[in-house]
C-alpha cells in the first residue's frame, strides 16, 4: 500500500490471524500502523459503540488506509447451520451484531477520518458465501445473511463517501480460506488454504491496485470481482 511517514494505517481486529498479519506486513514495509481490538489501548469492541467512537477520536483524521479485519462464524455456542431446522434467533442476532452492525458502526466513525484529498482506502473483510448471486449450496444462514448485509452496508457507505472524497475507495474483500481459528474447522480437502501472511500479502496487493472507479465493489483475494 501507499506509504505515509506520519499518518498510520489502521487495522481493526488486529489481534486476529489476518488482522495481525496485515499489520505485520505493513510494518515490515515501514508503514506506521495502529492496531485496534478488544485488547488494545484504546480498546475497541464491536458491541460497544462508545469504544469505537473513542478509538476513532484517539486516532484522528487524514487516514489513507483503514481495514476492518473482524468477523464471526462460530464459537462455543454456535456453529454454521446445515439446515433451516437449526436456525436460532440468538445465533442470528450475534452474527448480525458482529458481522454487520459492528462494521457499520466502524464505518460511521472511521469513514469521516479518511483523507479528503488524494487516495484513501477503507476495506472490510466479507466472505464469498455472503454473495447472493454466488449462493448455490445453501446452509450457513446466519453467516451468509450477515455478510450479505455487510456488503449492502459497504456499498451504501461507498456512495455517500464518494460525494465528499472522490478519490476514496470503499470495498469488501473475500480473503479466501485462511489458517485461522475462524476457518480451520471448515477447511475441506481440495480447498486452497493460505497462511495468514499469504492472505495478507494478497489482500494488500489487491488494495494497492484498486482505483476510485471500483469503490463500492466486492473482490476476492486475487482481485477478481464477486457478484453481490
Amino acid at each position: 500500500m501507499e506509504s505515509d511517514t506520519t499518518i498510520p494505517a489502521v487495522i481493526i481486529g488486529a489481534t486476529g490471524g489476518i488482522g495481525a498479519a496485515l499489520a505485520d506486513a505493513l510494518e515490515r514495509d515501514h508503514q506506521p500502523v495502529r492496531r485496534l481490538g478488544r485488547r488494545t489501548t484504546p480498546a475497541l469492541d464491536l458491541l460497544d459503540e462508545a469504544s469505537i467512537a473513542r478509538a476513532a477520536a484517539d486516532i484522528g483524521p487524514g487516514l489513507r488506509l483503514v481495514v476492518d479485519a473482524t468477523g464471526f462464524l462460530h464459537d462455543d455456542r454456535f456453529q454454521p447451520e446445515k439446515s433451516f431446522r437449526q436456525l436460532d434467533p440468538a445465533h442470528l442476532a450475534q452474527s448480525f451484531a458482529l458481522n454487520a452492525t459492528g462494521p457499520a458502526l466502524l464505518m460511521k466513525h472511521f469513514l469521516p477520518l479518511l483523507a479528503r484529498n488524494g487516495r484513501a482506502v477503507f476495506a472490510t473483510l466479507s466472505a464469498r458465501v455472503g454473495s447472493i448471486g454466488d449462493n448455490r449450496l445453501g446452509g450457513w444462514v446466519s453467516y451468509r445473511a450477515s455478510k450479505a448485509a455487510l456488503n449492502q452496508i459497504l456499498r451504501t457507505a461507498a456512495i455517500e463517501v464518494a460525494r465528499t472524497r472522490p478519490q476514496a475507495i470503499c470495498v469488501a474483500l473475500h480473503p479466501g480460506t485462511v489458517e485461522t481459528g475462524l476457518s480451520n474447522p471448515f477447511a475441506k480437502a481440495g480447498l486452497e488454504v493460505q497462511s495468514p501472511a499469504q492472505s495478507a500479502a494478497r489482500l494488500l496487493a489487491v488494495m494497492a491496485a484498486l482505483t476510485p472507479a471500483q469503490t463500492g465493489l466486492f473482490f476476492d483475494h486475487h482481485g477478481k470481482p464477486i457478484p453481490f
